[in-house]
């Protein structure tokens, strides 16, 4: 019997030490995230100083804006995420809350643009389009809201502001260059390898990714025939040995270097 006593009463010190430190475990939680919420708001208010003093250079400066915006997102910060959930003036962004509507309205001008290239080429390249051409034209017609030359980096987020609204909008990568995918449609492993691979010399033939990727003639040719299909890659039928399919975005670049150079 005292054998038993003595087993009831460990238990009862073992159940109070185990509560002892689950409670001291709660309040050593409690207080660090009551200091960590403490130092975030601390650097939110540095980071709206920052940006009232340095206003003019983020709307004006594309690099400027791009370290901005990786401060934002180092304290967990969104930039053009929207805060209408609580605190005083509605909603909009963080952007619109700390400098004015003109660097919100940048990005979502921005975005336009971005829709309106996409919309335009997509005859050309199928709904997918490398974002530094999409830059490249945009910076040849100019953006509503200033900014300067957009970057990657610009384009990059203002595609983003786009996802809310479901529009099919999303950025891939193909090699290691991103791209803009305007159709709702994803690229299987084998579309994506045949993209790749047409960076290299503006086309591809069955036969070479045969050889290179290792692959079936069926397998290569359903990849390049699927890509022909969804207008990512044009057919050149008169090719000597065998069909050479070709990125429409290289073709026309050739296209246009011969007519620049008459």
């Amino acid at each position: 019997m005292s054998r038993k006593a003595v087993g009831l009463a460990a238990f009862d010190r073992s159940r109070l030490t185990s509560a002892s430190y689950a409670s001291h475990g709660s309040s050593l939680k409690s207080s660090n995230a009551s200091a960590l919420e403490t130092q975030l708001s601390v650097f939110r208010s540095l980071l709206q100083q920052f940006a009232s003093t340095h206003s003019k250079d983020i709307r004006s400066n594309p690099k400027f804006r791009k370290e901005f915006a990786r401060m934002c997102t180092a304290i967990g910060v969104d930039p053009l995420a929207s805060s209408s959930s609580g605190g005083e003036g509605g909603g909009g962004s963080i952007w619109s809350q700390l400098l004015g509507r003109s660097v919100n309205d940048f990005y979502f001008g921005l975005a336009v643009r971005v829709v309106e290239v996409c919309g335009e080429t997509r005859g050309e390249n199928g709904g997918l389009i490398e974002v530094r051409k999409v830059g490249e034209i945009i910076n040849k017609r100019g953006v509503d809201g200033g900014g300067g030359n957009v970057t990657e980096d610009d384009i990059l987020r203002a595609v983003g502001t786009l996802k809310p609204l479901g529009s099919g909008f999303s950025v891939v990568k193909v090699g290691k260059k991103p791209y803009i995918r305007s159709v709702p449609k994803e690229l299987n492993t084998d579309q994506s390898a045949v993209l790749e691979a047409v960076q290299v010399l503006g086309y591809v033939s069955v036969s070479m990714l045969m050889v290179n990727l290792k692959w079936a003639r069926a397998r290569a040719q359903t990849a390049v025939e699927d890509l022909v299909g969804e207008g990512m890659l044009w057919v050149d039928k008169q090719a000597e040995e065998e069909w050479e399919y070709w990125s429409p975005g290289f073709m026309l670049e050739v296209v246009e270097g011969e007519g620049g150079g008459e």
